[in-house]
């Protein structure tokens, strides 16, 4: 069993990307209020498509070459491993009257297809356009999580999945502008006016910036809780600050660690705010 039990094989090893599945997933059985055998098996089922990423690119890898042919029976002893606990998972569901949720699962078969073509042609890596329409299909875990929770369909349910995919979208620009800045050597930095480091955060800004608008027009109609906005506050600050501070120099780690405890303080805002305005 110790050559199946390796971690680099078993779980994804992109930390950062954990918090794309927990947030939406929190915002969701929060929002729902309750949490039963259907929300468990919700979870478990999203936590397993989520995982079963890892070991299938491990196979891909080493159809591709990339890896040894060493490591293809401990990719396929953690495929067969999620493959069941999903399947049993999805049955669950099924027999709770949740089948529906199933099809929020068809938009990520392309994105996850086109993510293995990608591994198979080495061009996986800083592709954030890609990363971006992942963490949209991650995101739909959020209203699945919430209709389960409720116990039926409630169109609401689309604003936590939209501002899930918004706030992961602007975390996968900012990070990449963060890791952009750490790259270059410290005479590079020291010649850099003002005005060239806002055009080289421009992006990220534009997204901080619009999710904290859109949210704000959202709020002035009356489509959303009030104060929702709030939460996207501390995501556009970070921006602000990680422009007129550069990561020059810094360790991945703490980029890292930085961008997780904005999801962190994200997700928590957005669950207080959204439950106070449920129980007035």
């Amino acid at each position: 069993m110790q050559s199946y039990l390796k971690r680099q094989i078993a779980l994804p090893q992109d930390h950062g990307a954990w918090v794309f599945i927990f947030s939406p997933l929190l915002v969701g059985v929060f929002a729902g209020r309750t949490f039963q055998l259907p929300s468990l098996c919700l979870v478990i089922a999203a936590m397993s498509a989520f995982l079963i990423r890892q070991p299938v690119t491990v196979i891909v890898k080493s159809m591709s070459g990339r890896r040894s042919a060493a490591d293809l029976p401990a990719a396929q002893f953690w495929v067969l491993v999620y493959g069941i606990l999903a399947v049993a998972a999805l049955i669950g569901l099924i027999l709770n009257g949740y089948g529906y949720v199933l099809y929020l699962a068809i938009p990520g078969a392309p994105v996850f297809a086109w993510h293995l073509w990608l591994v198979s042609r080495r061009a996986e890596r800083k592709q954030a356009g890609v990363e971006i329409i992942a963490t949209g299909v991650l995101a739909l875990a959020a209203p699945a999580a919430f209709w389960v929770g409720l116990g039926s369909y409630d169109p609401n349910g689309w604003w936590l999945w939209l501002f899930a995919w918004l706030q992961s979208a602007a975390s996968i620009v900012y990070a990449y502008l963060r890791l952009s800045q750490r790259d270059l050597s410290p005479e590079q930095a020291a010649a850099k006016s003002r005005t060239e480091w806002w055009q080289m955060g421009r992006r990220a800004l534009a997204y901080t910036s619009f999710n904290v608008l859109f949210s704000v027009g959202l709020v002035m109609s009356g489509l959303v809780p009030f104060f929702i906005f709030v939460s996207f506050l501390a995501q556009w600050l970070e921006t602000l600050w990680g422009i007129t501070h550069p990561s020059v120099g810094w360790k991945p780690v703490h980029i890292g660690t930085r961008q997780l405890i904005v999801s962190i303080l994200w997700t928590v805002l957005f669950i207080v705010f959204w439950r106070q305005a449920w129980t007035r």
